[in-house]
């Protein structure tokens, strides 16, 4: 395993400022001099690739949103899965290199199968990709490492991926088929799984 703090430093715009900024491909010129982005640089490619990724469209059986603001992601979260939700994310004590973790608690977060995942982006300012979907189980797993740090790592199974890209690189690393087995795999520590709250689910 390996958990390593996220370099993607951007923070959230307020929601009427981030509302006010155009956010597509069709406006990618005017992004870009909005923030002072050189069309060429690597800056540049990395927002273009973005805005492909939040205009493409859903995979089948999951609904996606791209949160500009903190506010949007919680309304999409609880538009969602209700009001009373909670969100986890992955905590490591420090930055650690690749080694050897024993766990040593696994907590199933979720009773059913909802929630929603929101991906950190890079982008000039937070952005998150969030997407909603039926078939997905949460796990909250303590970990400790041979160096004796500590981590709680949010764990998501995939139970349903007979929708997925048979390219994908899930089936690549583990040898299998689209819609056989489920896919889990750990958040990194600047994503996030909402879930509704155990007591309202």
């Amino acid at each position: 395993m390996h958990f390593t703090k996220s370099s993607n430093r951007a923070t959230f715009l307020p929601r009427q400022v981030a509302a006010s900024i155009p956010f597509s491909s069709n406006k990618l010129p005017e992004i870009l001099t909005k923030f002072s982005v050189t069309p060429q640089s690597e800056e540049a490619d990395m927002i273009k690739e973005t805005l492909n990724e939040c205009d493409s469209p859903s995979v089948k059986g999951e609904e996606k949103y791209c949160a500009t603001s903190l506010e949007s992601m919680i309304d999409f979260s609880t538009s969602k899965l209700g009001k009373d939700v909670q969100a986890l994310s992955t905590e490591v004590e420090t930055e650690t290199g690749v080694q050897t973790y024993t766990v040593t608690r696994v907590e199933k977060k979720t009773s059913g199968e909802k929630s929603v995942v929101c991906h950190k982006q890079k982008y000039a300012y937070a952005e998150f990709y969030c997407h909603a979907t039926q078939t997905t189980e949460t796990y909250l797993v303590s970990m400790e490492g041979a160096d004796g740090v500590k981590a709680k790592a949010v764990a998501v199974c995939h139970t349903d991926t007979a929708a997925w890209n048979p390219r994908h690189l899930a089936f690549q690393v583990l040898k299998v088929k689209p819609g056989t087995v489920p896919v889990c795999h750990f958040l990194p520590e600047d994503h996030i799984v909402w879930i509704p709250n155990k007591k309202s689910a």
